[in-house]
C-alpha cells in the first residue's frame, strides 16, 4: 500500500478543498495527516500568505468560493479570516489526527456560520465535532511541542505551502496539484521523462 503524508492547516480553504477530494485518490493509498502551522512555514521560507496582500486576499476569497461551486461543495468563508488555527490544530494532535475528525473540523469551519475566532464560534466547532471539552485536550505542553515539530520537520521535506502532499519523496504543493498527484501515483516514472529532469538543472538567471 502506498503511503502519502498530507500537510495541512485548517487556516486554508485550500486544504479544505482539497480533502473534500480526497476521494479521488486510488483505493490503495494510506493518507498519513500531519497539522503543520502554515504561518510557521511563511516564516521559515520568508514568504507572505495570499491574505497578505490585498488585491490577492479578495481574490482567493472569490477563487475558493467558486472552486467550491463548481466542485458542488458546501462552503462559506469564517466571517473572520484569517483566524488563529491553534487551537483547532492542537485537537487534531491530541486525537492521532484521525482522518474522520480531522474532515469534521475542516466542515465545521469551512460550511457553517461559526466564527472560529471568537470564544463562542470555537466552542460551537467543538459541539460540531462532539468534542465539548476540546479546550482542555488543547493545552498540554506536549501537544503544543508536537504542532512546532511538525513545522519544522515540513520545512526540512521541502514544504513550503499547505496543502502539500509527499509521496516517495516527491512533493505536489495546492489544490490544482491533484491531478498531477493522480498522474504520478500512475506512472510512479513521470518525472525521470527527459523533459521533467531538466527542470532540475536550469539556471538561476538573474536575482531580484
Amino acid at each position: 500500500m502506498n503511503r502519502l503524508n498530507l500537510y495541512y492547516d485548517f487556516i486554508s480553504p485550500f486544504c479544505y478543498l482539497f480533502n473534500e477530494q480526497i476521494h479521488r485518490l486510488p483505493d490503495d493509498i494510506e493518507i498519513n495527516y500531519i497539522p503543520v502551522l502554515f504561518a510557521g512555514l511563511l516564516k521559515h521560507w520568508g514568504s507572505l500568505g495570499p491574505v497578505e496582500i490585498k488585491r490577492k486576499k479578495t481574490f482567493t476569497y472569490r477563487y475558493t468560493t467558486w472552486l467550491a461551486e463548481q466542485a458542488d461543495v458546501p462552503f462559506r468563508t469564517p466571517d473572520t479570516h484569517p483566524f488563529n488555527p491553534l487551537p483547532y490544530l492542537r485537537l487534531s494532535i491530541a486525537m492521532d489526527n484521525d482522518p474522520e475528525l480531522v474532515t469534521k473540523i475542516f466542515r465545521a469551519i469551512w460550511t457553517t456560520n461559526n466564527d472560529p475566532a471568537t470564544d463562542q464560534g470555537r466552542q460551537a466547532i467543538w459541539d460540531e465535532v462532539a468534542i465539548p471539552h476540546a479546550d482542555s485536550l488543547t493545552s498540554e505542553p506536549k501537544i503544543k511541542a508536537t504542532l512546532i515539530e511538525n513545522t519544522r520537520q515540513a520545512t526540512e521535506q521541502g514544504v513550503f505551502g499547505v496543502p502539500t502532499v509527499i509521496a516517495n519523496g516527491e512533493l505536489f504543493w495546492g489544490l490544482d496539484s491533484l491531478d498531477l498527484l493522480l498522474d504520478y501515483l500512475a506512472r510512479p516514472e513521470l518525472f525521470s521523462a527527459p523533459s521533467m529532469k531538466r527542470l532540475e538543472q536550469l539556471n538561476y538567471g538573474t536575482k531580484r
